[in-house]
């Protein structure tokens, strides 16, 4: 009888900023691998929508409105999933915001804004999860999976978005320096960055923004040597992997999800 390597049932999934775009695709490919979901969003009825999708998996859900900014709020809600749920064996830190702004008109204002959300936000998930698996392993439950979601940004640059290449250049060498500490506890911590990606959010199926998302789908597909644009659903994959028991000695790692785009040079 075949197996099911990346069957993740009884495992216990957090997203943040779960309840759409990239976040939602995490959360439903978790869910559909037989993951238990908690979504972490401001925005509660989004939440509730989101945790309709995951529900026709079978799986337990769970959601929580949460301001990532707030290290409090981000402690209550980390301790609340535990109670809830019993543990949570993956965490993937997805929740963040993109503007535009050239580096030498962008205000003090958009700057910190964004490193908030992108960059600290990050930092207080990820020292939430790290504490609770931590405690797991000591009471002789080991593992976990700490999942950051980056960008193509970390390797290159572009214009208007000094903040936010900062933000997730930050970010990804902050997972290496998680790595190696939570190595120990046999907890792994990975940054995926994906490619140019469209959802609902940003603009797919917003008519004032559609000019603009096809002129990013042409560009993308033009420079990517797999002539397609990335879709949710390809995001899948490499979640699942990365929460299963299957990537237990994968850790430190920055994988890219781009159709090969960074692979090629012109």
């Amino acid at each position: 009888m075949a197996e099911n390597l990346f069957d993740l049932t009884g495992k216990v999934a957090l997203v943040t900023g779960g309840n759409s775009g990239l976040g939602l695709a995490f959360a439903i490919g978790l869910a559909r691998a037989g993951a238990d979901v908690i979504i972490w969003g401001r925005r509660e009825d989004r939440n509730h929508e989101a945790m309709a999708k995951l529900a026709q998996f079978g799986g337990r859900t769970g959601s929580r409105a949460v301001d990532v900014t707030d290290p409090a709020a981000v402690a209550a809600a980390m301790d609340a999933a535990v109670a809830e749920f019993g543990r949570v064996d993956c965490v993937i830190a997805n929740a963040g915001l993109a503007t535009m702004e050239p580096v030498d008109m962008m205000s003090d204002a958009t700057w910190h804004g964004l490193l908030d959300v992108n960059l600290h936000g990050v930092f207080y998930t990820v020292r939430e999860a790290a504490k609770h698996m931590k405690a797991r392993a000591d009471a002789g439950d080991r593992g976990g999976s700490i999942i950051l979601n980056g960008s193509l940004m970390v390797f290159t640059g572009v214009g208007g978005m000094a903040h936010y290449a900062a933000a997730k250049g930050g970010l990804n060498s902050m997972a290496k320096t998680i790595a190696v500490e939570m190595g120990a506890y046999d907890v792994r911590c990975n940054v995926i960055c994906p490619g140019y990606i469209p959802t609902d959010i940003g603009g797919e199926d917003a008519g004032a923004n559609a000019a603009m998302v096809q002129h990013m789908i042409d560009i993308t597909v033009a420079r990517t040597p797999i002539k397609q644009i990335g879709k949710p659903d390809d995001l899948a994959g490499i979640a699942v992997y990365l929460a299963s028991d299957m990537s237990r000695y994968h850790s430190g790692d920055t994988i890219t999800l781009d159709g090969g785009m960074m692979a090629q040079c012109y």
